[in-house]
């Protein structure tokens, strides 16, 4: 996946806006509680997963804790370059749902999403 196409795939999510922080990272959030990071460069993402695909990933050696944030249950794929495009994005949409879930009924409601 191209940070293109990371950028892309963020932004098609419901709610979505995109802030640049720590320098030059791209800080993905909705209702404003970030779901995703990506740095300027193509080299790595982190992004929220659920308990279970926290596990999976850290444990097979897909993707690693995400510093700072793995307490939160939050992985880095070193390379985004090397992600499949197709499962980037269900990750993506994984995260902004895990995210947007714990968004108050008016917040969720105010930026379109499901209540």
């Amino acid at each position: 996946m191209t940070p293109e196409a990371f950028d892309a795939a963020c932004r098609a999510l419901s709610g979505v806006t995109m802030d640049v922080q720590w320098g030059a990272d791209h800080v993905y959030k909705v209702g404003g509680k970030m779901f995703a990071v990506c740095g300027p460069t193509a080299f790595g993402v982190s992004l929220k997963v659920s308990d279970i695909a926290f596990e999976a990933l850290v444990e097979s050696g897909a993707a690693r804790p995400a510093p700072y944030l793995a307490r939160a249950k939050w992985v880095r794929f070193d390379s985004l370059a090397a992600q499949d495009d197709a499962e980037m994005a269900d990750w993506l949409a994984n995260a902004h749902a895990l995210v947007a879930a714990k968004l108050t009924k008016a917040a969720r409601r105010s930026l379109g999403l499901a209540v």
